[in-house]
């Protein structure tokens, strides 16, 4: 399903564009030689929210009356979660809204329902510790989606670099059959707040539903594993992921007896896995660790990974990435060289 749009018919009315669900179908395009089918919203089906004067209660208020909603653009402090729960709705960010949540919560809950979809919002996390941002169902989440999935289009989060925040957390996926068309999940490196201590943050994406598909995941910085997957039947088509700059030693970034933290994580328990064209890069700037394996997996049939690669950037001699995949694949890894007079 291409994501929703919004557009004006010849009457000067708006409308958001919500493209049919496509099973199977041609790649590409829908709106080459054709419009593109699907269902238009009109726009007085949306509640239309403002940084400026509304929260999290006007508009979990207008998502009970069964309002869609469209944000502008601004930064909204969240004083609790704002919570999806009607089959269908849609969440539509017009210029990267940035939600915030102030009070330690995850900033959107979406409950286990068919077919909501979020495009185009920014989760950025507050001073107060979050366990996540963007929360997908709940831990008793079992239902199917196969027919009418949960999509998340454009869905970025951050941690620091415009103000200190942590989360353990940035996105996760408990519910079935969720698809997300791109997504930046980004500990912040640089800018405000960006420091090991002050922008904490474990894990980008946590996926424990079954049959999860993405396209397009990028993870960077986060100072455990970036991606843990434990559901089955998950598919990636692109990984791009960078390690954290500044594990301040390798003790401090060291589990298990294992050095550091593999970028992509599939749990011992699955069975069924794929993915295709992943990075996995470093750059450690604050002291010579080593992270054994970028890509961690079980050895069994159904968990196929294709087209991996590492590369060291730069950073401190001594640092790097041991192998591209559990024990296999060449280093990454520059040595100290003497110089000779």
């Amino acid at each position: 399903r291409e994501a929703p749009y919004l557009f004006m018919d010849p009457a000067g009315q708006y409308f958001v564009m919500v493209p049919d669900l496509q099973m199977d179908g041609p790649a590409g395009i829908t709106w080459g030689d054709k419009p593109t089918p699907g269902k238009a919203i009109p726009l007085d089906q949306f509640f239309i929210a403002h940084p400026d004067k509304d929260n999290a209660a006007s508009i979990n208020a207008a998502l009970n009356l069964g309002k869609n909603i469209l944000f502008t653009p601004g930064i909204y402090h969240l004083e609790t979660s704002i919570n999806i729960s009607r089959p269908d709705t849609v969440v539509f960010g017009l210029g990267y809204p940035t939600l915030v949540p102030e009070t330690g919560h995850p900033a959107m809950v979406v409950s286990d329902v068919d077919g909501i979809k979020l495009s185009g919002i920014l989760f950025e996390a507050g001073k107060i510790d979050s366990p996540t941002l963007l929360q997908i169902g709940d831990s008793r989440a079992s239902t199917s989606h196969a027919t009418n999935p949960i999509f998340l289009y454009d869905i970025f989060c951050r941690a620091g670099g415009a103000a200190a925040g942590s989360t353990h957390t940035f996105v996760d996926i408990n519910s079935n059959n969720v698809v997300g068309d791109n997504s930046w999940l980004w500990r912040a490196d640089h800018g405000k707040g960006a420091h090991w201590t002050s922008n904490k943050n474990a894990n980008g994406l946590i996926v424990n539903g079954n049959d999860v598909t993405f396209y397009g995941l990028f993870v960077e910085h986060c100072q455990e594993y970036q991606t843990i997957w434990n559901g089955n039947g998950g598919r990636v088509y692109f990984y791009q992921s960078e390690m954290p700059y500044d594990p301040p030693s390798q003790e401090a970034w060291s589990h298990d007896k294992t050095r550091g933290y593999a970028s992509y994580k599939v749990n011992d328990a699955v069975t069924q896995h794929e993915a295709w064209g992943l990075g996995v890069y470093c750059v450690f700037t604050s002291a010579p660790v080593i992270s054994d394996s970028a890509i961690e997996t079980p050895l069994a049939p159904g968990v196929k990974m294709h087209h991996m690669v590492t590369l060291r950037f730069g950073g401190l001699a001594n640092s790097g990435i041991n192998h591209v995949i559990n024990n296999d694949g060449a280093a990454v890894i520059t040595q100290r060289i003497a110089k000779v007079n």
